[in-house]
């Protein structure tokens, strides 16, 4: 069978984090004769050569290959191009991993759209990612129509032919940025580049002692050398326009203008960030014309311009005042509206814990020049951003807690312009109304098991500033009664730390508040069981009602209908199967389901020969209860310990 896929790792000094990228590519969906894995150990001091020559002396599509450390990425990943022999090329870094249809969804979809380079959808778990090329999938995109130029990372798919035939290959060597070099020629010169945005492939994971390659710090003297050679492949595959300076736009605002701003800047000590200043300056005279800068968001502008005129220290001054500046998303109603949660929210700039005002009357002028102090430039933002308002965009996106895996969710958005009394100037709000369906909100897949959280994105002047979604009213509480959608429990709640709303699926049991199940609205009448329950569905949903005795269990099918605000549930029950015993019921939201889970009620039924009655549950043993609460202690205890901040419950 040829090979489809080589999957290119080049390896140093991992540890233990090259363990879960191994076991991704292990899982992979495509057929294990069909890929192949290329480990390229570039010279490792710690356990690693071994374990991948243990794992590849088991493993038929796994390959290793040592060399001498050659000083950064480059060389293993030709190194692992020459040796590789499937149709389609893949680079992974050793401390990251792949969604496990990850190969098979790239290689057939780069296949089926005749791609030289396929991206897939990527997650950052504690690291940044593009967003605006995921919104959906492209199956034909180019610089000129994508922002592709928004994705330098080389953990892509290529053809190898394609690389073979323009004779593309990593700079090597003990240098920065040779994945902008290689990435940015392969885009310019693909016949068409195929984008994935409703699958995660790649996840991009920061190591907890933040030892990434790309984490450390480097010499701005070598960085912004390499840099340029990035800039001249643009210039080599483009003419001089509007496509060449959107291009070189890019390196203008992540690699230069936004190293200048804000707490990015401030946190480095002066005399570093003096030399990254100098460099960026020489870089910007040197290479971009007047086309470039304008291009840019409003502050953007403004940090570029000021750059550009060589005032360091107005640079510094206008990131002290950009560092105050956050974004706050209040939640305000929330609902179920057949089955998809709808909850209202507003999203505001402040400053120093006050809402931020502007101008009020402005219209938009050119920057024409640095403006003349930090006054006049936070002045000209503030006046466009007024004018500009109408193009301000709001977002809201729900994030798989533990894969960091992002997906958009509609938004119905209205802009506010409100004036603030005796002073000339507005507050800008961004009024929003989300709507989440957890049987779609993944891609037009349901939300899997876990915990979500939601984050409002807004793009307002000059600013794209993320945050949660929060706080709410109560913390550590539910925020809306859960709903079964899809044989699933969702839950709406506000965190347990700083009351920011998320969702947790099938996993709740006491925020349900089917403990406020009261006994007394139980009705059996014959054989029929009725009982209301605070949740709430769409629709008449299927489910199952598990009775347990002190000897056996048995299981009954049963109904949720809407009743009002809650559910009823009603089931049929046989007195002959129940009498003489006293039974604890239970409840299951997907009776289909592989692994079955069951929601405890606090309902018994007690059955004679000839009727069932509603009894108070049997109350646990003393011993039972003891035991239970030494449970709870001592896992509390060891959660305080050892769980990350992250853990459920308390982003």
């Amino acid at each position: 069978m040829p090979v489809k896929v080589s999957v290119i790792v080049p390896v140093y000094n991992p540890g233990p984090y090259i363990e879960e990228c191994i076991s991704s590519l292990l899982r992979q969906s495509l057929p294990p004769d069909e890929y192949e894995v290329v480990f390229v150990d570039d010279g490792s001091t710690d356990q690693t050569p071994a374990r991948l020559d243990a794992l590849a002396a088991k493993e038929p599509r796994v390959r290793v290959i040592h060399q001498e450390n050659s000083g950064w990425s480059g060389k293993p990943r030709n190194v692992g191009i020459a040796a590789s022999s499937g149709e389609y090329v893949m680079f992974v870094d050793n401390d990251d991993h792949l969604g496990d249809e990850a190969l098979e969804r790239m290689y057939g979809y780069g296949v089926a759209n005749g791609a030289d380079v396929v991206i897939g959808k990527m997650a950052g778990q504690g690291r940044n990612v593009p967003v605006e090329l995921f919104r959906h999938n492209r199956p034909r995109a180019s610089v000129a129509d994508a922002p592709l130029i928004d994705s330098l990372t080389p953990h892509k798919m290529f053809r190898r032919a394609f690389l073979d035939e323009i004779g593309l290959r990593f700079p090597e060597g003990k240098r920065r940025l040779e994945d902008h070099v290689f990435v940015t020629e392969a885009f310019l010169r693909a016949a068409n580049v195929s984008v994935i945005g409703d699958y995660v492939c790649y996840y991009h994971v920061r190591r907890d002692d933040a030892s990434n390659a790309g984490f450390q710090p480097f010499d701005p003297i070598g960085y912004f050398k390499n840099l340029r050679e990035a800039l001249d492949v643009v210039e080599r595959y483009t003419e001089p326009g509007p496509v060449r300076d959107s291009l070189y736009r890019r390196w203008l605002r992540v690699e230069m203008v936004e190293r200048m701003r804000g707490r990015r800047l401030l946190a480095k000590p002066d005399d570093y960030r003096r030399k990254q200043f100098e460099e960026i300056h020489q870089v910007v005279t040197e290479r971009f014309g007047p086309g470039v800068a304008p291009g840019l968001q409003p502050t953007q502008q403004v940090v570029a311009a000021l750059i550009r005129a060589d005032r360091y220290d107005d640079v510094v001054a206008f990131a002290e005042w950009e560092v105050g500046l956050k974004a706050t998303a209040t939640p305000g109603e929330l609902r179920w509206r057949d089955g998809r949660l709808c909850f209202d929210f507003t999203v505001e700039l402040s400053a120093g814990g006050a809402p931020l005002t502007f101008p009020g009357g402005a219209s938009p002028t050119p920057l024409d020049g640095p403006p003349k102090d930090i006054d006049a430039a936070i002045a000209w933002v503030g006046a466009d951003t007024v004018a500009r308002f109408g193009q301000a965009t709001l977002d809201l996106v729900v994030r798989e807690r533990s894969s960091a895996a992002q997906y958009f969710q509609p938004v119905e958005l209205t802009r506010e312009i409100v004036p603030v009394e005796d002073s000339g100037r507005v507050r800008l709000v961004l009024r929003g109304t989300a709507t989440v369906d957890p049987a779609a909100a993944v891609d037009g897949a349901p939300l899997r098991v876990g915990l979500w959280d939601t984050y409002a994105r807004v793009r307002v002047g000059g600013w794209s500033k993320e945050t949660r979604v929060g706080p709410g009213p109560r913390k550590a509480r539910a925020a809306l009664s859960a709903a079964v959608v899809g044989g699933r429990v969702v839950l709406p709640y506000w965190t347990d730390q700083h009351g920011n709303l998320s969702l947790d699926v099938d996993r709740a049991s006491k925020r349900l508040g089917l403990g406020r199940l009261d006994a007394s609205s139980v009705d059996v009448s014959g054989n029929r069981l009725r009982a209301p329950l605070p949740l709430h569905v769409p629709a008449g949903t299927a489910v199952l009602l598990r009775l347990t005795s002190s000897e056996r269990s048995v299981e009954v099918p049963g109904t949720l209908s809407p009743a009002g605000d809650g559910a009823v549930l009603e089931a049929a029950l046989s007195v002959a199967d129940l009498s003489g015993a006293t039974w604890r019921a239970a409840l299951c939201a997907a009776p289909d389901a592989a692994e079955r889970r069951f929601l405890p009620l606090p309902l018994a039924l007690r059955a004679d020969a000839h009727a069932v009655k509603v009894a108070r549950p049997p109350r646990p043993s003393l011993l039972r209860r003891v035991a239970r609460k030494a449970r709870r202690t001592l896992a509390g205890v060891l959660g305080r310990r050892n769980v990350p901040k992250t853990r459920a419950g308390k982003a």
